[in-house]
């Protein structure tokens, strides 16, 4: 095994809960928030960006009591080139061990036009707002966006104004996942070799995957001389996601011979965030998604299968227990008690309390009376849909009966628990889901528009459980909701049911507008 401690580190700023929250319909609550935050903390992670504190009042709470709970993180909060939004980032973040605020401004021909500055102009915001950033913080985290498409000349010259300025941290951004591997490589040496103080600062790189390069652009930066990699769980984030925080450090692990970088993540807890963070966005991970999607560590074809068996390293380049899975095998069915299933959700990385593990085992012996066969993903499932279900639920499917076929219309019949008050009604509609759905919205009106409902079988079968995404938006808010049932059309309102309990909270628990983040302009 190689002996990495003489590597060079490299340092791990995750942005989930910022850049990966900003993808549409991603947000999440408070407690979320503070859950995925606690499971970066505890796996290793050096920097977490844990939000725009300036965007929102929920923003801010959530950056705030992140920085008052972390052990170990650095806790970083992002900001726009003004006095305002910096000193309301530091008011987040100073209560944390380590604090770093995080500001930018694009410096790009195309966002220059933006706020209407000039080349000096812009260099004397720069040198501004960075000061005062540093007058504040002993970390100072400062960001060119859109960095690859600004002229190499005038981005060494905001760069040298940045670090004089107190920048301790210059990221480099691609904002728009412009660049190539070789570009990126590029645009370090240059700012390494030509700008004076270059040495003395850290430089991170932030790729954003548009042309699907984001991991290939950062490990090729930090071959270069970068030494922080700005990323996320599951590469979540704007547009076509970001950099994804498992694939660079199972990259630098499996290929260390021409990696050879090191990194503190504890790579066994990478399964256990990456399937929380899908159910807390409500995003879930394709299935063959490097790493941690499903079929990442599945064989159908006779030859790989024999070859596996033979001798497991001639087609998997890294062990499924490297990254939290176990290959043992506990054969679950209708049968199994609670003992066999807390064992099995321990080997899957979930330790239940007595009363989540009756409430998921319940569920569990259900499934089971209705399928031949559960599988760990199965079982996933159902821990992720108990995640989602809260005893004070305003709203709770207690029946539901459809009809449906080629002789329209459709017909739903439900009952309906709102406040504990059982209500029923029927209605029709075009399709199952859509006539059950009528059936809510008839008995809770709302104003939520659905902007997305997606299926997608957990297991294979025709008894596979369905695991149904709806996206619900209401005056600026997005909330997601998920469930899974082998009955498709249960999930589905399962789904969206919840989907509304969480709008239901964010109506009730936050004074009007403050979890809407109205800040335009947002990062890298």
């Amino acid at each position: 095994m190689t002996d990495t401690s003489t590597q060079p580190r490299v340092m791990i700023f995750d942005t989930t809960l910022r850049d990966g929250e900003q993808s549409p319909g991603a947000t999440m609550t408070h407690d979320e928030k503070l859950e995925i935050a606690g499971l970066l903390d505890d796996m290793g992670v050096d920097i977490i960006e844990a939000g725009f504190p300036i965007a929102s009042e929920g923003d801010f709470n959530a950056v705030s009591e992140i920085a008052k709970r972390s052990r170990n993180s650095t806790i970083c909060g992002l900001a726009r080139a003004n006095f305002k939004d910096i000193d309301r980032c530091w008011e987040a973040v100073r209560h944390a061990k380590s604090p770093r605020i995080h500001t930018f401004i694009g410096t790009s021909p195309l966002h220059r036009a933006i706020p209407n500055l000039d080349m000096d102009q812009m260099a004397e915001r720069i040198h501004e707002t960075v000061t005062h950033a540093r007058n504040l913080c002993d970390n100072v985290q400062w960001s060119p966006m859109d960095a690859t498409r600004t002229e190499p000349d005038y981005l060494c010259r905001v760069v040298e104004i940045a670090i004089k300025a107190g920048a301790t941290t210059i990221n480099i951004p691609d904002t728009v996942g412009y660049t190539y591997p070789f570009e990126s490589a590029k645009i370090i040496r240059m700012l390494l070799d030509r700008v004076p103080g270059a040495d003395t600062i850290t430089f991170a790189t932030h790729c954003h995957n548009d042309l699907g390069m984001a991991t290939a652009n950062a490990l090729a930066a930090v071959e270069a001389g970068a030494r922080q990699i700005e990323c996320t769980i599951n590469g979540l984030g704007e547009r076509a996601g970001n950099t994804a925080l498992e694939e660079v450090v199972m990259a630098m692990k499996v290929r260390n011979d021409i990696l050879p970088y090191r990194t503190g993540i504890d790579t066994t807890k990478i399964m256990h965030l990456s399937r929380r963070v899908s159910t807390v966005s409500g995003f879930p991970v394709q299935f063959n998604k490097a790493i941690v999607g499903k079929n990442a560590f599945l064989h159908e074809s006779g030859i790989h299968q024999d070859g596996v068996l033979k001798n497991v390293e001639t087609f998997e380049i890294m062990r499924p227990e490297d990254i939290g899975l176990t290959q043992k095998n506990i054969a679950m069915g209708k049968h199994s008690g609670r003992a066999a299933l807390r064992a099995k959700l321990k080997e899957l990385g979930y330790d239940l309390a007595d009363n989540q593990l009756n409430d998921v085992f319940v569920r569990f012996k259900a499934l089971a009376d209705r399928k031949k066969e559960v599988y760990d993903d199965d079982i996933l499932a159902l821990v992720a849909d108990e995640a989602t279900m809260d005893a004070h639920d305003t709203l709770v499917l207690k029946k539901l009966r459809v009809v449906c076929g080629t002789d329209g219309p459709q017909e739903a019949d439900m009952v309906l628990s709102i406040d504990g008050v059982e209500h029923h009604i029927d209605a029709t509609g075009d399709g199952p889901v859509d006539a059950a759905f009528n059936c809510v919205k008839m008995l809770f009106p709302h104003k939520a528009r659905l902007q997305v409902y997606q299926v997608a079988a957990v297991t294979e079968g025709t008894d596979a459980q369905a695991t149904v995404s709806v996206r619900l938006e209401e005056d600026g808010r997005i909330v997601t909701g998920q469930s899974a049932d082998t009955d498709t059309i249960v999930a589905s309102v399962k789904a969206y049911v919840n989907a509304l309990n969480r709008l239901i909270v964010r109506r009730t628990k936050s004074a009007p507008g403050e979890d809407v983040k109205t800040v335009t302009y947002h990062g890298e």
